[in-house]
C-alpha cells in the first residue's frame, strides 16, 4: 500500500498530464466537477492544516526576520514578474488575469517536501508556506485587484471571503485537529498526500476540460509564461536571499518557497470569478512547478554531496601528511 502511495506521490506530474490530456481530449468527462471545485481545495488544503502544529507557530515567533524576508518575497517577486510578463507578451484580459491570480497566490504546499529533498531549511519552509498562507485572504484579493483591476473588474470583498472559505478556514480546521485529536489524525497524516494528489489532479482536469478549446490556441504561449514566471521566481527568491545574507541552506529554501505556487488556488479563483480560460496558467504551473522543484532540488542534493565528499577527501589528505 505505501509503494502504491508514494508511487502516486512522486509521480503527481504524469498523472496532472494524463488528466490534462482526457480533459482536453474529452472535456465533457470533466466538467461536472466545476461546482464542486472551492470543496476541493478546501480538501488539499485542510490535509495541509493537519500537517501543522502549535509548534510551527512557534517557529515563526523565534525566527521572524528570515520568516519575514522569505514572505515579502513571496508577495514582491512573483506578482510582479508576473505583471511584467503579462505586459511583454500584451496577454489578452482573459489570460492576463490567470497569470496575474498564479503570481499573487501563497506558496504551494509541494514546496516543503521539494525543500527537504534539497536539503533546505524545512522548519523555515513551513513557517513560509504557513505564514503566506494565513496571510492570502488579505494579500492576493489586494495584489490581484492593485495589478490586474486595469485589465479586468476584481471583486475585492468577495474574493476575500472565498479564500477565507476555502483555504483560511479548512487550514485552521486541520491543525485543530492534529491539536485536539493527534493520535487520531497520526494514523491518517501518511494518506493524506495522497487524498492531496488526487484532489489536484481532478481539479487540474476539470480546469483543463473547462477551458479546452481556448487551451489548443495558447497552450504552447501559457507554457512558456508560465516556465519563465517559474524560473524568474526561482532565481529571484535565491537573490534576494542572499541579499540579505541567509545561508545556502536558507537561500535555496527561500528560493524554492517563492517559485512554488498555490496554483490550484490560483485555478479555483480563476474558474469562480473569472473565464475558465483564465484558469489555464494555473493548471500548467500545477504540473511544470513539480517538475523544476524536482530538478532544483537534485542540483542542490548533488552539490551538497560533492561538497562533502570534497571536504571528506581534504581531512584524509591532511591526516596523511606526515608530522615532525
Amino acid at each position: 500500500m505505501k509503494k502504491c502511495c508514494d508511487f502516486l506521490v512522486n509521480n503527481m506530474a504524469i498523472f496532472v498530464v494524463l488528466i490534462g490530456i482526457v480533459g482536453a481530449v474529452w472535456p465533457q468527462t470533466l466538467q461536472w466537477v466545476k461546482p464542486y471545485v472551492g470543496w476541493l481545495l478546501g480538501i488539499v488544503m485542510f490535509g495541509m492544516g493537519m500537517t501543522l502544529t502549535v509548534q510551527d507557530f512557534k517557529t515563526v515567533f523565534k525566527r521572524p526576520w528570515e520568516v519575514l524576508i522569505g514572505v515579502v518575497a513571496q508577495f514582491i517577486i512573483m506578482p510582479f514578474v508576473a505583471w511584467a510578463l503579462v505586459r511583454l507578451f500584451t496577454l489578452p484580459p482573459e489570460l492576463a488575469i490567470g497569470v496575474i491570480l498564479v503570481g499573487t497566490c501563497p506558496g504551494g504546499t509541494a514546496s516543503n517536501v521539494i525543500s527537504y529533498l534539497a536539503k533546505g531549511d524545512v522548519a523555515l519552509s513551513v513557517s513560509m508556506t504557513m505564514s503566506t498562507t494565513l496571510l492570502a485572504p488579505i494579500v492576493t484579493p489586494t495584489l490581484t485587484w492593485f495589478l490586474a483591476g486595469a485589465w479586468i473588474h476584481v471583486s475585492f470583498v468577495s474574493m476575500m471571503i472565498s479564500i477565507a472559505e476555502m483555504v483560511l478556514v479548512p487550514v485552521l480546521l486541520g491543525l485543530a485537529a492534529h491539536h485536539f485529536f493527534a493520535s487520531r489524525v497520526e494514523k491518517v497524516l501518511p494518506a493524506m498526500p495522497v487524498i492531496s494528489v488526487v484532489t489536484i489532479v481532478i481539479l487540474v482536469g476539470c480546469v483543463v476540460s473547462l477551458s479546452a478549446s481556448r487551451l489548443f490556441d495558447v497552450g504552447l504561449l501559457m507554457a512558456a509564461i508560465v516556465i519563465l514566471h517559474n524560473v524568474f521566481g526561482l532565481a529571484l527568491g535565491y537573490g534576494m536571499a542572499k541579499l540579505f545574507r541567509l545561508d545556502s541552506r536558507k537561500s535555496r529554501t527561500v528560493a524554492i518557497e517563492v517559485g512554488m505556487q498555490n496554483s490550484g488556488m490560483a485555478a479555483s479563483l480563476a474558474v469562480l470569478y473569472f473565464n475558465p480560460a483564465a484558469a489555464i496558467p494555473g493548471a500548467i504551473f500545477s504540473v511544470w512547478h513539480n517538475i523544476s522543484g524536482s530538478i532544483v532540488a537534485n542540483f542542490f542534493s548533488r552539490r551538497d554531496e560533492k561538497a562533502e565528499e570534497k571536504a571528506r577527501a581534504l581531512s584524509v589528505d591532511k591526516s596523511s601528511v606526515p608530522t615532525h
